[in-house]
């Protein structure tokens, strides 16, 4: 039996409302009534327009660009429910912003995930849903329940679809070294071997390809990582692949963040494919021809209704 709410409410503050829509679709729940605006000042507003007194509380928000203010929407919404008597909060965040700030780098650097991490959880959150964290240490900076999904198997079920049986013509190449585990898991679920490009950064967002290790001549090539930010990695690696024999290059992405001349780069890029998962938004004037996204929302629908029903969450991942 659940004793943490009598029933599911799905909540959306502003950055990824059409994820959240299709979530409460796949439940077969209607959305929360709420809204979540500014003041003139430039405060964020937020109103509930029901009642979530000993209910189960999922509000979706993926803290993507405009990244502070996606950030404080989600904060002010958990503090809202508390306040409104809500059983439990879960803050469903499909893209997780800040996750790359997991460690000082160099002296004096702060620990942003960790700060973010505690604002969470002191907004009163009772457990996080998230996918595909840049660094999964992340889910040991929060003193609650981190329920952490993986792109993966939808990417590769797409791809295993495109591969067939013809795994021999195919390779998965980590575009650096920081994705090889990835690229690996990834590798074995479709039944292909794996290559790694070994690069140098120079500078943040500017990357310089030094070595392929591996063999992708006149192989069809699938890069795998967790997130397109400038597109300057993926790129460049499918420029030195592309220059080593490929035939081809293809890229499976989880997080769409696409800042600055990263379309410019994909339009210029020998890249093929690019397939990318919608937890965060892609606006019109990114989308190009190449681009193929994925729905995540059946994913986070079956993860909150095993969370509700305090059912393991972890078979879903086989």
């Amino acid at each position: 039996m659940n004793f943490h709410g009598k029933d599911i409410k799905i909540f959306a503050a502003n950055s990824n409302q059409r994820v959240a829509k299709q979530i409460a679709e796949c439940l077969g729940l209607p959305m929360g009534k709420s809204e979540v605006g500014t003041f003139s000042d430039g405060e964020i507003s937020v109103s509930l327009f029901e009642s979530v007194r000993g209910s189960d509380c999922f509000i979706v928000q993926s803290t993507c660009a405009p990244v502070n203010n996606n950030l404080m929407e989600l904060l002010i919404m958990i503090d809202a429910m508390k306040r409104a008597s809500a059983a439990r909060i879960t803050a469903v965040m499909p893209y997780f912003g800040y996750a790359r700030q997991d460690r000082k780098a160099k002296a004096r650097d702060p620990i942003s995930a960790k700060l973010v991490a505690d604002l969470i959880t002191t907004a009163g959150a009772d457990r996080v849903l998230t996918m595909d964290l840049h660094a999964p240490q992340i889910q040991g900076f929060f003193n609650i329940p981190v329920d952490h999904l993986l792109g993966a198997p939808l990417l590769s079920s797409y791809l295993k679809e495109k591969v067939g049986d013809q795994t021999d013509d195919y390779v998965v190449v980590s575009p650096d070294l920081g994705s090889v585990t990835r690229a690996r898991n990834f590798a074995a679920r479709i039944g292909c071997p794996l290559a790694i490009v070994d690069k140098r950064r120079q500078k943040a967002n500017v990357c310089e390809v030094m070595n392929i290790i591996g063999d992708v001549k006149n192989k069809k090539v699938i890069l795998v990582d967790d997130m397109i930010d400038t597109a300057g990695t993926l790129c460049n690696a499918a420029a030195a692949i592309m220059e080593k024999g490929a035939q081809e290059v293809n890229a499976c992405v989880t997080h769409a963040v696409l800042s600055g001349p990263a379309i410019d780069r994909i339009k210029a890029s020998p890249l093929k494919e690019v397939v990318l998962l919608d937890t965060v938004p892609l606006p019109e004037e990114k989308a190009l021809p190449n681009i193929t996204v994925l729905p995540v929302a059946p994913v986070f629908a079956e993860a909150i209704e095993r969370i509700y029903e305090d059912k393991p969450v972890s078979p879903m991942f086989v």
